[in-house]
C-alpha cells in the first residue's frame, strides 16, 4: 500500500523521491506516532509536502489510496450538531404562500435568531418558525424565506443574508498547466524589467569585448534579468466562487510563472481584518490585514480576484461577515487597501452583463471607482493596462 501511495504521489506531481519514502518507514518502524490514520496522515504530509500550494493534491491522493481520514484532520468541531444540517425536508410553496413570508431586516434578524437559538432545546424540521430544515422560518437550511440566516447546508433559493456553516476551502494550485496560454501574453503587458540579485549569468556581449580588449579570456557575468513589477493578489474562495476555481487557478498560475515579486492571500467574500495563506488554516494562521498594509510597500499592485456576489450586509455592516463577527464593515478594509496600494484593479469571473443584478457588485464597483473587469482576456488585457497608468 505505501509502495502505491508514493506512485501516486508522483503521478499527481508531488515530489515524492525513495528518501522520503524511506524515512517514512523508519518513523513508523521507530513508532514515532501512534497507530492512527490521523496521526500517519499528518507525518506523511510533513514528510512528502515541502510546497504549501500542494497541500491541496496530497489531501486527494491520500482520500484515495487510504479512502479518507477517520475524523477531521484539523480538530475543529462545527458550532452545531451535525444532524440540524441535513436537509431531510424541503417545502414547496405556492406563489401565493411564498407572498405571505414577509422578510425581516437585518437587526430583526439577527436579534430573533439569538432569542430562537436560547429557547430552543431540540432539533425541528419544516415549520415556521422554529431552526431546523426546509420549512418556511427565517433560520435553517433548504426552506423558503426572501430574507434569512443560513445554518448549515446548502442553500436552495439563494436567498439568505448571512450564513453560518463551517465550510472547507482547498487552496489555488500555482502549477495548474494553462488551458488558455493567452493569459500569459494579457498579464505580460505588466513589465519592467531589471537586473538585480546576483551575478550568475553569462553576458556574452561584455565578454567578446573583454576579450578582445584585454588579449585574453575575460568572462563577464551579470545578474538575471526579472519582471521588476511587484505583484499583491487577493484571491476570493469558497461559495460562489467553487465555480470558478479551475479559471482562477489558470490566472494564479500564470502570475506565479510571471511575477518574480508576487504576494498573495485569500479572503472570502470581502476583505477583512484577517486574510490567510493556507485555507486549511484560516481559522489558526490569518495575517492581520493591516500587517500586509505595513509590510508591503505602496509600490505594489493590488489585483482582487472574485465575484463580488454576496450580501450587501457583508460590505457595508459592522457584523456582516459570514464566518465571523466583523468589529469593521468590509468597505472600511477596501478603502484602507485600495488608499495604499493606488494601482488596483478587481477581477470578476462572473460576465459583465450579469453584473447589473447584483447590489454588492455595484457596491464593490463603487469602492473601486470602477475599475472592475472581466475575467476574460480582453477584461484582463485592460487591467493591466489600468495597472501600468501613472496613479
Amino acid at each position: 500500500m505505501f509502495t502505491s501511495f508514493v506512485d501516486e504521489l508522483r503521478r499527481a506531481g508531488i515530489p515524492a523521491s525513495l528518501k522520503e519514502h524511506l524515512v517514512l518507514l523508519d518513523a513508523m518502524k521507530h513508532g514515532v506516532i501512534p497507530a492512527r490514520v490521523e496521526d500517519f496522515y499528518y507525518l506523511s504530509r510533513t514528510t512528502f509536502v515541502k510546497d504549501e500550494s500542494l497541500l491541496d493534491r496530497f489531501d486527494q491522493v491520500f482520500a484515495k489510496v487510504f479512502k479518507g481520514l477517520e475524523g477531521n484532520p484539523d480538530g475543529e468541531e462545527a458550532e452545531l450538531p451535525e444532524e440540524w444540517l441535513k436537509a431531510i425536508a424541503e417545502k414547496y410553496l405556492s406563489p401565493e404562500e411564498m407572498e405571505k413570508i414577509k422578510a425581516l431586516g437585518w437587526d430583526e434578524v439577527m436579534e430573533t435568531l439569538k432569542k430562537r437559538l436560547e429557547e430552543q432545546k431540540e432539533q425541528h424540521h419544516g415549520g415556521n418558525k422554529w431552526i431546523g430544515t426546509g420549512g418556511t422560518s427565517p433560520f435553517g437550511n433548504s426552506g423558503y424565506n426572501p430574507a434569512g440566516v443560513r445554518i448549515g447546508g446548502k442553500g436552495k433559493h439563494g436567498r439568505a443574508i448571512k450564513v453560518w456553516d463551517k465550510r472547507e476551502f482547498r487552496n489555488l494550485d500555482n502549477t495548474v498547466e494553462l488551458g488558455i496560454r493567452n493569459i500569459k501574453v494579457a498579464l505580460r503587458r505588466l513589465r519592467r524589467f531589471a537586473r538585480e540579485g546576483a551575478a550568475d549569468e553569462l553576458d556574452l556581449d561584455a565578454t567578446i569585448r573583454g576579450t578582445a580588449r584585454q588579449g585574453w579570456l575575460d568572462i563577464v557575468m551579470r545578474p538575471e534579468r526579472h519582471n521588476a513589477v511587484k505583484l499583491l493578489l487577493f484571491l476570493d474562495v469558497g461559495g460562489s466562487m467553487d465555480p470558478h476555481i479551475r479559471l482562477c487557478e489558470e490566472l494564479f498560475s500564470a502570475a506565479t510563472s510571471e511575477f518574480k515579486h508576487l504576494e498573495f492571500f485569500y479572503f472570502h467574500n470581502c476583505p477583512y481584518e484577517g486574510v490567510w495563506k493556507d485555507n486549511s488554516r484560516r481559522f489558526t494562521a490569518r495575517t492581520p490585514t493591516m500587517d500586509v498594509l505595513h509590510k508591503f510597500s505602496a509600490d505594489y499592485k493590488l489585483v482582487f480576484v472574485g465575484d463580488a456576489s454576496m450580501s450587501p450586509y457583508e460590505i457595508v455592516q459592522k457584523g456582516g461577515s459570514v464566518e465571523h463577527f466583523n468589529e469593521e464593515p468590509g468597505a472600511v478594509w477596501m478603502k484602507r487597501l485600495t488608499e495604499v496600494y493606488h494601482a488596483a484593479v478587481w477581477l470578476n469571473p462572473i460576465p459583465k452583463a450579469h453584473w447589473g443584478y447584483s447590489e454588492s457588485n455595484r457596491l464593490i464597483r463603487e469602492l473601486m471607482d470602477e475599475r472592475m473587469y472581466p475575467l476574460t482576456l480582453d477584461g484582463l488585457d485592460e487591467a493591466m493596462r489600468e495597472l501600468t497608468r501613472k496613479h
